[in-house]
């Protein structure tokens, strides 16, 4: 007796489907309630703060407010997409070492090995992992405003030549 090849309607189109990959690594760096006072009374809206990498050495970090959670992200994700910064990976690392600040907060990065990793702590950690960096050394002096030392990460990443 020789087998039919039918196949499952339920499972038949799914053979030919590829594995899309997003174009984009979203991370979710903080959602903070803030509260304006008015002469109406306090309003109450949602800041979310977003770090947005493309995987090929561009990297943004950027804030969107909304009275729900879920429109903040999408404004911030929205608006980071439009402002990638292009930051240079050499074999996934940084080239040199370098020292930059921005506002209080001083950060300081140094190109690793291979199999070292990423050794950074709280903000600096996200946005070297957004930007696809796999060995590298941070520190951060200073403030511990995770925004701003952000903001000091992105820079020193883009200030290489």
């Amino acid at each position: 007796m020789v087998a039919e090849n039918k196949k499952n309607p339920r499972t038949e189109g799914r053979d030919n489907k590829e594995v899309t990959t997003p174009e984009f690594k979203e991370e979710l760096l903080s959602i903070d309630r803030v509260t304006r006072v008015t002469a109406w009374g306090r309003q109450l809206r949602f800041r979310a703060v977003i770090l947005v990498g493309d995987g090929k050495g561009k990297v943004w970090l950027w804030t969107g407010k909304s009275w729900e959670v879920v429109d903040a992200i999408a404004k911030a994700i929205s608006d980071a997409k439009k402002n990638l910064v292009k930051v240079k990976i050499e074999d996934w690392t940084v080239p040199y070492n370098t020292k930059n600040k921005y506002k209080s907060a001083r950060i300081m990065l140094h190109p690793a090995s291979k199999g070292t990793g990423i050794i950074a702590w709280g903000a600096i950690r996200k946005v070297l992992m957004v930007a696809w960096y796999s060995d590298i050394l941070a520190k951060k002096y200073g403030s511990s405003n995770h925004i701003n030392n952000a903001r000091a990460t992105i820079e020193a990443l883009s200030s290489f030549k």
